[in-house]
């Protein structure tokens, strides 16, 4: 159980809540909603005991199992089932067994009867812990989530993104956690996995707070919904499942406007009347009284919820370049003995249209890494045309320095832009004031897209190398995304689960990894899209 007394949450000098109270009991399936940027991750780390609030008290009884939306724990030599394993404790006990399995076939007699008895007493603290059966479990989990076991043999470090995340999440449903706060946990899962993740959380039975734009997700599995409220600074707790609470949310909102419509015209009457009696001495006091009434009537009405500001996204004309500003051929990559993809040629044209589809662990942003430069080949080239300039937007934010501002990076991309030009474009991605100088480490992911996004507008970009554009976006801002992709001029390589960015971005041509074989687009195709 999680009790939070008089929370307030701040974001640098922002306060994003205040005097916030409430309590996430077994059985209590809490939906946190709100823009991008109202708070959700941060106060979500607070609950997990990864952030302090500004003031105020969280209690935890019990074990919490926290998915961030950017995991990057574990040792990377650590293999992918070993990781899963952790959770529990098991993963020491089983290296543990394999050790005294090498002691017992020693040749040396003292050697092998130390390793029998070292494997007698494992053995037992193993099954104690649940042994073949959590086992089972845990590779159950691993597969449901869309990791087979091949990845879950394979070391952290050689695991796209995509796989950590999954590889995170399937720990911390192994965890036998009694409370799960989970940031988006659909992230990189494919349509099979999403069901399956709804209905594990549907059946779970203790507490469970879930930040997700996923309405399927939030309407099958939350019966309470938090609402961060960024024009009040408060948390609105509706104690009903997802339909109910939208329906009461908008019930909520028209009593305030009447409400307030009311009291402005009682004021405005007040104010009048004051007006009219505060020059006669006799009545002076009076008017002073009807004054301070009109002010008391307009303080004490809740706040009418402003319409969510969206960023306004656009990406410019694109810098002149040749026919074929990229181009690709011979491409492989391996890990270890794991062989992601082979023999990938591409020819990216001067405005073309390709989207990227394959099995999750199918080399998707491994590839888009190898157009960008950011990793090398096994074999084959990337060859820049004639005035490339190439935009990439990486699913893992790892574009952005965390340490340095959020202006900072933009000018990064940007190095020659004006100082007022380049807080105008912030603006324009809601970054305002000091906002522009909070370090981005500190930023949601949301407020990271649309940093990440915002460095893409000013690059002038002629070539863009989109992985997962639409992740931890609100549906008005993931809009945006969408019709900046429709009217984007330039070339655009598309890695997306978003069967809406695919249709969006109206394909020419698709690649299919890790066979590397290229066609030309057509319906069919839309049908792997939310699969791959």
């Amino acid at each position: 159980m999680i009790t939070a007394h008089q929370l307030e949450v701040r974001a640098g000098a922002q306060i994003l809540l205040t005097d916030a109270s409430f309590r996430i009991a077994p059985g209590d399936k809490v939906g946190l909603v709100g823009r991008n940027g109202a708070g959700k991750t941060t106060l979500t780390r607070i609950l997990a005991d990864e952030g302090q609030p500004a003031a105020g008290s969280v209690t935890r009884t019990g074990s919490v199992g926290y998915l961030p939306q950017d995991p990057r724990a574990g040792d990377p030599d650590v293999l992918a089932r070993d990781r899963i394993l952790g959770a529990r404790g098991l993963d020491v006990v089983v290296a543990g067994l394999r050790r005294a399995e090498k002691q017992m076939a020693s040749s040396d007699a003292a050697e092998h009867e130390r390793g029998m008895r070292r494997y007698e007493r494992l053995e037992a603290e193993f099954l104690a812990m649940g042994g073949y059966a959590a086992e089972s479990e845990a590779a159950t989990i691993a597969a449901s989530l869309g990791l087979p076991e091949r990845v879950l043999t394979q070391p952290l470090r050689t695991l796209s993104g995509g796989q950590r995340r999954r590889v995170e999440l399937a720990r911390i449903l192994f965890s036998d956690a009694q409370t799960l706060l989970l940031d988006e946990p659909t992230n990189h899962l494919d349509a099979d996995s999403v069901v399956w993740l709804r209905d594990f959380l549907r059946a779970f039975k203790g507490g469970l707070v879930v930040i997700s734009h996923d309405v399927a997700l939030l309407d099958q599995t939350v019966n309470r919904v938090f609402h961060l409220d960024a024009t009040r600074a408060a948390i609105d707790v509706y104690n009903i499942g997802w339909k109910a609470y939208l329906e009461q949310r908008e019930t909520d909102e028209r009593r305030r406007h009447r409400e307030r419509a009311n009291a402005e015209k009682k004021a405005a009457a007040l104010k009048a009347q004051a007006d009219r009696m505060r020059y006669k001495a006799t009545k002076a006091t009076a008017a002073q009284n009807m004054e301070r009434r009109a002010n008391r009537l307009l303080a004490g009405l809740e706040d009418q919820r402003r319409a969510d500001k969206v960023a306004k996204l656009r990406f410019p004309d694109p810098a002149p370049c040749g026919r074929t500003p990229l181009t690709a051929s011979g491409l492989s990559k391996s890990y270890g003995s794991l062989e992601v993809f082979t023999d990938v040629d591409l020819a990216i044209d001067r405005g073309s249209r390709v989207v990227i589809l394959g099995l999750n662990g199918a080399g998707k942003t491994t590839l888009l890494r190898l157009l960008a430069g950011l990793e090398p080949a096994d074999t084959g080239s990337v060859e820049p045309g004639h005035g490339l300039r190439l935009g990439y937007y990486a699913q893992e934010h790892e574009t952005l320095d965390t340490s340095r501002t959020v202006l900072e990076n933009l000018r990064t991309s940007a190095p020659d832009l004006p100082a007022v030009e380049a807080r105008r474009v912030l603006g324009s991605f809601l970054f305002s004031g000091d906002d522009v100088d909070k370090p981005a480490g500190v930023l949601s992911g949301g407020e990271k897209t649309r940093l990440a996004l915002a460095a893409l507008v000013v690059s002038s970009a002629n070539v863009l190398l989109l992985d997962e554009p639409t992740n931890n976006l609100d549906p008005a801002s993931r809009a945006e995304v969408l019709a900046a992709l429709r009217s984007f001029t330039g070339a655009i390589v598309l890695v997306t689960h978003d069967e809406g960015a695919v249709q969006a971005l109206g394909p020419e041509r698709v690649v299919l990894l890790p066979d590397g074989v290229e066609d030309l687009w057509n319906p069919d195709y839309a049908e792997l899209v939310s699969l791959a």
